[in-house]
């Protein structure tokens, strides 16, 4: 009798932490395809552009609209963290842009670096 209780409760433990495995690893898991409206700080002023994501498993597509430009870009989304880059053209200047940061939800922050880190700021976004 007392084997059978320390079996079921062993059963109960070892449900118990695979239930709490998966539902740890699905709290890892964001989706950040559409439409975003971002907020930039930078030393050279602010921004509000509008970024649509396209994701696939870890890989991110998308494109940016803001005020310097539009552009293509390419990033990943690990767990909760992002990173997306892509090159403007500002006034005959190619500029590299990088972003990076965390998703939570509907909402996103981070640290943006551009022009090779000459000039570097933050964001954040939220989901339309």
């Amino acid at each position: 009798m007392q084997a059978q209780m320390a079996r079921r409760r062993f059963t109960l433990a070892v449900f118990a932490l695979v239930l709490a495995a998966v539902t740890s690893g699905r709290a890892q898991t964001v989706d950040v395809t559409g439409d975003w409206a971002f907020t930039v700080e930078t030393g050279m002023g602010s921004g509000s552009p509008v970024i649509t994501f396209k994701q696939d498993g870890e890989k991110l597509t998308g494109t940016y609209d803001g005020q310097p430009g539009t552009a293509n870009f390419t990033g990943t989304v690990k767990g909760t963290a992002i990173q997306f880059s892509f090159t403007l053209n500002a006034q005959g200047q190619e500029v590299d842009v990088n972003y990076t940061g965390t998703v939570d939800g509907k909402s996103m922050k981070g640290a943006v670096a551009m022009a090779g880190g000459q000039l570097s700021g933050t964001f954040t976004g939220t989901k339309k």
